[in-house]
Parts: C-alpha cells; sequence; structure tokens
C-alpha cells in the first residue's frame, strides 16, 4: 500500500524561502510521476511541479524559475525547494502520484494522495 507522507510547510515572509518533502511508502512510486499540487480555499487543485522516474520536471507557470522539485529514487523522497515566496503561494500543498502518462493541472490522474502540509506566507 502506498503512503505518502508531507513536511515541511509553515509560515513564512513574503521573499522567503520554504522546503517541504515528501516520503513514500511502497516500491511502485520509484516508477511513477511524483508530484506536488496545492490548493487554496474556493480554487481546484492547481499542479505545482512534478517529476518523473527518469527525473524529467515540469512546473506550473506560476511558480516557474522560483521552486525546484527533485526526487530521490533509492530513498524514495520528493523535494520542493520553493523561493522567492508570495502570498499568493499560500495553500495546502500536497504530495501525489501518478503514472507518467496520467499528468494534469488539476490532479484528474493522481492516484495517491498525501495528507498535505499547510503554507502561508505572509505579506
Amino acid at each position: 500500500q502506498v503512503q505518502l507522507v508531507e513536511s515541511g510547510g509553515g509560515l513564512v515572509q513574503a521573499g522567503e524561502s520554504l522546503r517541504l518533502s515528501c516520503a513514500a511508502s511502497g516500491n511502485i512510486v520509484r516508477i511513477m510521476t511524483m508530484a506536488w499540487y496545492r490548493q487554496t480555499p474556493g480554487t481546484r487543485r492547481e499542479l505545482v511541479a512534478e517529476v518523473t522516474s527518469g527525473g524529467i520536471t515540469n512546473y506550473g507557470d506560476s511558480v516557474k524559475d522560483r521552486f525546484t522539485a527533485s526526487r530521490d529514487n533509492v530513498k524514495n523522497t520528493l523535494v520542493l525547494q520553493m523561493n522567492s515566496l508570495k502570498p499568493e503561494d499560500t495553500g495546502v500543498y500536497y504530495c501525489a502520484t501518478h503514472p507518467q502518462s496520467k499528468s494534469s493541472e488539476d490532479g484528474s490522474g493522481v492516484r495517491i494522495w498525501g495528507h498535505g502540509t499547510k503554507v502561508t506566507v505572509s505579506s
């Protein structure tokens, strides 16, 4: 049974950095894409970043050049380094995993979700 556990959320000021981590159990994750999604109240979940099993990354337009996602297939972890944070980055960040062919902006292709970690960026 695959489980995803996020950590690293918190409260920061605009312009600061934060690092999120996701620990995955289950070897099947190694052959799947791992991703970060986020959601704010009243909005749908949106893709933040994803990393394929081969290390190819894809980012949401609003975080390009500020966020960096990376994964360690030995440790089964996914990390999101968030720099130059803005108040609009505030939300709950979810770790997720899906087959590479099921990439989606809204998470409709996700097979497993983590419980989320809250990020708050104050202005």
